[in-house]
């Protein structure tokens, strides 16, 4: 099995590869995506390492000044009819010597840190050359990525707790997520626009996956507000809809000082090294008090403007996971919704959304089908805190999900069967990953 999938996933790799960056997936996803990348240079480092650092490079030099990262930089062979929303829809101004409408301006996970630690790691140990070639590009990414995370901890400080908020569902990665619901529901619906500005989606894949046109009208309303100001996040609560704190989005935001606390440590800056651990440790302390609710004894997203947690229980609420200074109360009490009838680490990874809901669907995106992404983030967070044997039990349900499969985007949470697009490049990648690498992360909790 090990084999055949290993293969089939280097294949995938070799296809979606544009010769400058990776595409997610032909068909549906035809430029380059933020958090994408991160995950397929995880995997693309094994099989290609010069590939997994112009992946990264590739995105950053997409970067704004004020250090966001694009959610897609734009490949300009791509016509605009071909995705939307285009380069045309976000119409982005050009920017440091970036052509306009070569992004989008809003931002996706920053799992790039710990992408950049992990190529690094794994590139090292292919010799000499590869070893000088991961230092330079540790070098390179290292500032841009420190300009990342403080653009997301200080503009997008919008709650001031020194938690990141989302301003848009895309930026949380878990685009129809139900932990968005309330949030939602205060966002103007005008389905009109989806007559101005046309679904490409629906074209090239079943509506009964995607989000409904509804949510997709809200979608395009907030990106006309925020591109309206110009996509400034100065005085944005004031004119903006939607602003949430989502647990996944920050976990990861912690985790990435964690990471950029190992890059400064192996470039010699010892005190930038202790701040970003520091950083790591605030950042999950406003977890704890602002997404934890001690009634469900989980983590929930947070509507920054009512200060409401959402009802949801949503695979985002298992992410704090990830972090190794979570309390042992915390951890516990994670790991048993983890094991729970709502998510039931087994046979199968966790769905996306609790699996007892009356409202999980089996097929639509985030509101039930399991992604082989957040549960191997899932698998980091099982590691960092010990649990061994669930962590590798997790890992031969994904491994066993992929082969019996294939490469697909996501997957039904009862049967398996691959959902949304075909030969999806993170899902082949971290197979890769999954098959090679079974260490725990540097900094895990001791004992």
């Amino acid at each position: 099995m090990s084999a055949e999938l290993w293969n089939s996933a280097v294949r995938v790799l070799e296809t979606n590869w544009t010769g400058d960056h990776m595409v997610p997936s032909r068909k549906l996803y035809p430029h380059q995506w933020s958090w994408d990348a991160a995950f397929i240079a995880i995997g693309l480092v094994y099989v290609n390492p010069t590939r997994a650092w112009r992946d990264l490079r590739s995105l950053f030099e997409a970067q704004w000044p004020d250090g966001r990262v694009p959610h897609i930089v734009f490949d300009p062979a791509t016509a605009e009819a071909d995705y939307f929303p285009g380069p045309g829809f976000w119409d982005v101004p050009a920017y440091g010597d970036r052509p306009a409408r070569g992004s989008t301006g809003i931002v996706q996970p920053p799992m790039h840190a710990i992408a950049a630690w992990e190529v690094y790691r794994h590139a090292a140990a292919h010799g000499a050359a590869c070893g000088q070639q991961a230092r330079t590009e540790l070098e390179w990414l290292y500032p841009r990525l420190v300009a990342q995370q403080r653009y997301l901890t200080t503009s997008r400080n919008l709650g001031g707790a020194g938690l990141a908020s989302v301003v848009h569902p895309w930026e949380s990665g878990l685009d129809n997520s139900p932990a968005w619901d309330e949030a939602m529901a205060n966002v103007p619906a005008d389905l009109g626009l989806l007559t101005t500005y046309r679904r490409r989606d629906l074209a090239v894949s079943d509506a009964a996956h995607r989000p409904t046109d509804v949510d997709y009208s809200r979608y395009v309303g907030l990106v006309l507000t925020y591109r309206a100001g110009g996509y400034s996040d100065d005085g944005l609560l004031e004119r903006h809809a939607f602003a949430v704190e989502c647990p996944s989005f920050n976990s990861i935001l912690a985790s990435a000082e964690l990471a950029l606390a190992q890059i400064a440590g192996e470039l010699g800056l010892a005190a930038e090294a202790r701040a970003h651990r520091d950083r790591a440790q605030a950042i999950t302390t406003a977890i704890v008090q602002r997404l934890w609710n001690p009634q469900t004894r989980t983590f929930h997203a947070l509507d920054v403007h009512t200060g409401k947690l959402s009802p949801a229980r949503c695979v985002s609420g298992l992410m704090p996971l990830m972090l190794p200074d979570l309390t042992a109360g915390h951890v516990e009490a994670i790991m048993a919704e983890a094991r729970s009838d709502r998510f039931g680490i087994g046979e199968l990874p966790v769905p996306s959304y609790d699996r007892t809901a009356p409202d999980f669907d089996t097929q639509r995106y985030w509101r039930g089908p399991l992604w082989v992404n957040v549960n191997w983030l899932l698998r980091r967070g099982l590691l960092v805190h010990g649990f061994r044997d669930e962590a590798e039990d997790l890992r031969t349900a994904m491994v066993r999900l992929v082969h019996h499969n294939g490469h697909f985007e996501y997957f039904h949470p009862v049967t398996g069967e691959g959902l949304g697009a075909p030969t999806f490049s993170w899902t082949a990648a971290l197979s890769l990953d999954l098959l090679a690498d079974r260490s725990v992360p540097a900094y895990a909790r001791a004992g």
